[in-house]
């Protein structure tokens, strides 16, 4: 994949709402490579609505120009295939089965919405698909959630962008809206995990997806744990 010159990126972002995707957002908002970021929302919010207290922290303040919000119906994406056409899209959609509400709630979430996003983004000439997938992702995992995040990634290999980069974090540390007894119990005991178990920052997971997409290396890079929170 050529590597890009300054400015000259155009990004779709689905997930933009969420841990790592807000993480990415202000990330690709604040980089000199990227002229424009689409993110993809279930409904009508302003700037100062998806980015919170972050708006803040985006800098050059001017660097919000980049931002055009997408208001989507995930279940009639093609709807609107001209959304689609950038240069590279990071998806970073993913639900639990509790929040989703049942088993098939979670894999249209987590697997046929990222799917349809990937497909469509390449039949508009996208290059580079980054995927924030999870630790023991394997499609022929007994675990129902490992399963799906495996058959995902096998799916969107399949698709053949120019570059695919996988993140495959543990559990995620950052500032989450919602409460997961779970999620906060594993942070407290981080500590005492083995290095491929340990909480990963949000943050790093977009800067290794994103620096993956900068590299311009041909074909696909899986991000694991362990090089995942050697980011910054």
């Amino acid at each position: 994949m050529a590597v890009p010159n300054a400015s000259s990126v155009s990004v779709l972002l689905a997930g933009g709402t969420g841990l790592v995707g807000r993480q990415a957002l202000l990330q690709l908002l604040g980089d000199s490579w990227v002229r424009e970021v689409r993110v993809l929302v279930r409904r009508e919010m302003s700037p100062e609505q998806l980015l919170g207290k972050d708006l803040a922290a985006i800098q050059p303040p001017q660097s919000l120009d980049k931002l055009r919000i997408c208001v989507t119906n995930f279940e009639r994406l093609e709807a609107r295939t001209d959304w689609f056409a950038v240069d590279w899209v990071l998806c970073a959609l993913g639900s639990t089965i509790a929040r989703a509400g049942s088993q098939a709630a979670f894999r249209q979430v987590d697997f046929g919405y990222p799917l349809q996003i990937a497909q469509l983004a390449k039949a508009q000439g996208a290059r580079c698909f980054m995927l924030v997938s999870a630790l023991g992702a394997n499609a022929r995992s007994r675990v129902f959630y490992s399963r799906v995040k495996g058959e995902l990634e096998e799916a969107v290999r399949e698709i053949d962008f120019e570059h695919l980069a996988i993140a495959r974090p543990s559990l995620l540390a950052g500032e989450r809206a919602e409460f997961r007894l779970g999620e906060r119990l594993g942070l407290l005991l981080g500590p005492l995990m083995p290095d491929r178990y340990k909480p990963v920052q949000a943050q790093h997971v977009a800067a290794g997806l994103i620096a993956s997409a900068k590299s311009g290396a041909p074909g696909c890079r899986v991000i694991d744990n362990v090089a995942l929170r050697c980011m910054r």
